[in-house]
């Protein structure tokens, strides 16, 4: 009798399977038929962020040129690295940078975790119209010009301020904490929290909503407590986010303010206030000098471009997408 195995048709013993074709992508006159109104809609924005951002940056070449607006940009005597070599032999630019990073350093630590907790206190609120009323209080600040910003301060902590007056009233000396360079960098942050914490909290109350409720309907099944439910469900949930905003954060990691800098500088002085903003203004525009406040401004450009990709890099070995994927 002839068994199944006589019969079975023998296979090549180094048969491949067959190739799965790739779908071709539509031809860009068939994308640009069925996509035209979305281009039409972002239309307006591409052509600002040209006119605005793009077509403006070919104006770096007068950090090589000892420019004269009179004279216009092709009659400016070429200067080469004059303007850097000026810049980097500068004692108050490494002042200035030195500033500038300690400030951003400061407010990754103290600064940059905020938005997240108040998120994620938020989030854990129950009633919507206690929940509306928290985020419409938290949102306002961020709408406050800094010149307001910084008057409310000074009428608070200020020398003659509600604070000061209070001490004085009872007996005690008064403290004028707007004017100590020694707590200038706790000033600053705690002025950046109250202002820009709320509206940096909405990035992550969107993150939060992603999240897919039946993870936490499942963990609590399983036993596991709001600590345990946050650690493993909630903040990988938000782990990308942070991770993204953390990048984009260090890319202007020599970019702390100037407004708030610049109303504050004289009344704790330069050693405590300069940092590279307000560096490049009084350099380099209220002197005409544009030239060497543009060497300023594109070497400010440059470490945010390496410090953004050394971070995406990084990113990528851990596992996260960052600002782009990895090709």
């Amino acid at each position: 009798m002839t068994t199944v195995d006589e019969v079975r048709t023998p296979t090549a013993p180094h048969q491949t399977p067959a190739p799965v074709p790739r779908r071709s992508r539509p031809h860009w006159r068939l994308r640009l038929r069925r996509d035209w109104p979305l281009l039409l809609m972002v239309a307006p924005v591409i052509v600002l962020l040209l006119l605005f951002h793009y077509l403006p940056t070919l104006g770096n070449v007068i950090a090589f040129q000892d420019y004269s607006p009179y004279v216009g940009i092709r009659d400016s005597e070429f200067t080469g690295l004059a303007n850097f070599s000026r810049m980097f032999g500068d004692g108050a630019f490494w002042s200035a940078l030195a500033n500038t990073l300690t400030i951003t350093a400061f407010q990754l630590v103290f600064f940059f975790p905020i938005p997240i907790l108040l998120a994620l206190l938020l989030n854990s609120v129950l009633s919507v119209r206690v929940r509306t009323f928290i985020q419409g209080v938290v949102y306002l600040p961020h709408f406050f010009s800094w010149v307001l910003v910084v008057s409310l301060f000074q009428q608070m902590i200020g020398g003659a301020g509600l604070l000061a007056q209070s001490l004085r009233a009872n007996g005690f000396q008064a403290v004028d904490l707007m004017t100590n360079p020694d707590s200038f960098i706790l000033l600053v942050t705690v002025q950046a929290v109250w202002k820009d914490a709320g509206w940096g909290m909405i990035v992550f109350l969107a993150a939060l909503s992603t999240i897919n409720p039946a993870l936490y309907e499942a963990a609590a099944a399983d036993g596991a407590n709001r600590w345990r439910r946050l650690w493993h469900i909630t903040l990988p949930g938000l782990r990308p986010v942070i991770v993204l905003l953390l990048i984009l954060r260090l890319g202007d990691a020599l970019t702390v303010g100037f407004e708030q800098f610049i109303l504050q500088r004289q009344a704790v002085g330069a050693g405590a206030a300069e940092v590279l903003d307000t560096y490049v203004y009084f350099e380099g525009l209220l002197v005409g000098d544009f030239g060497y406040g543009a060497a300023a401004g594109l070497f400010k450009g440059l470490v945010g471009l390496v410090l953004v990709l050394a971070a995406n890099k990084f990113a990528h070995l851990v596992g996260e997408q960052g600002v782009y994927s990895r090709s």
